[in-house]
């Protein structure tokens, strides 16, 4: 096949994360990184806030909102979940964030103790800024999934959770 691109020896050879992270990468490219930031100045909700309470550098931003989601429309969640079962494979984790103007924000994905993802974003100049990432997942990665998100210092502003669980099995 002369026409045909021909892959390296190299790339078929490689392990499956790497495969898989370039896969990530070209996916977050194509739905526009998959993060969106947007200046908005809409009052918050407090009784939805979540702050840091560790000790060490104190930031002046906090997470006004924090949820997984099934989609993310017009820039806002279309619904907050805590469980999700192996017939959905994508999840998207929203952040709205306040205070934290010209800031660097991050989102790890971490499944098993292990990081799965980071995305970090550059926060705008405005009072609230909200955030998005989204994580594939396999049907092999069931169990607790969480999201922890930190600011430039390090400093954890939010932690959330939520199960992946087995999808019911079909009725004949």
């Amino acid at each position: 096949m002369s026409g045909a691109p021909q892959l390296s020896r190299g790339w078929k050879t490689r392990g499956w994360k790497k495969r898989y992270s370039l896969w990530l990468l070209v996916s977050l490219l194509h739905y526009h990184s998959a993060a969106w930031a947007v200046d908005d100045a809409m009052p918050s909700n407090p009784t939805q806030e979540t702050t840091a309470t560790s000790a060490g550098p104190t930031t002046t931003g906090r997470v006004a909102r924090a949820m997984f989601t099934t989609a993310i429309v017009d820039r806002e969640p279309v619904d907050a979940i805590q469980t999700l079962t192996t017939d959905t494979s994508r999840v998207f984790f929203f952040s709205d964030l306040r205070g934290l103007a010209g800031q660097i924000v991050t989102h790890r994905w971490i499944y098993n103790d292990q990081d799965m993802a980071e995305v970090t974003f550059k926060v705008g100049d405005g009072a609230r800024w909200r955030v998005y990432s989204s994580k594939n997942l396999l049907p092999d990665w069931t169990g607790t999934w969480t999201v922890v998100v930190s600011d430039e210092t390090g400093q954890v502003l939010n932690s959330s959770h939520f199960e992946y669980l087995p999808a019911a099995p079909a009725s004949n």
